[in-house]
């Protein structure tokens, strides 16, 4: 689980963007591709696609402890029933498992 402090020393859960922000810089570091999945008529795609050495990979991020709505849920089990890896990460630690 991905906490920072707030201005009050409280825990507070890392914003997704934030999340995916530091997971982009991490994977481009170690050679991957990044590129955001946007798909005209298709909504809950997976937020990014990393392509290493012939790895392709499909991430949805979310702020801790959050699940995938309905339709992202949908389109997840749809690439996964495609042989595409598909992951949904709430914390820098396990996209950084993801991407290494």
């Amino acid at each position: 689980m991905s906490i920072v402090l707030d201005d009050e020393d409280v825990l507070v859960p890392e914003l997704e963007s934030e999340l995916e922000k530091d997971a982009i810089d991490f994977a481009k570091k170690h050679g991957w591709l990044v590129m955001k999945f946007v798909s005209p008529g298709k909504r809950g795609v997976p937020d990014r696609i990393f392509i290493r050495e012939g790895r392709v990979v499909f991430i949805e991020f979310k702020r801790s402890g959050e699940l995938p709505r309905v339709q992202q849920k949908k389109r997840i089990k749809e690439l996964q029933d495609h042989g595409a890896n598909v992951y949904v990460c709430d914390s820098l630690d396990y996209a950084y498992l993801i991407l290494r």
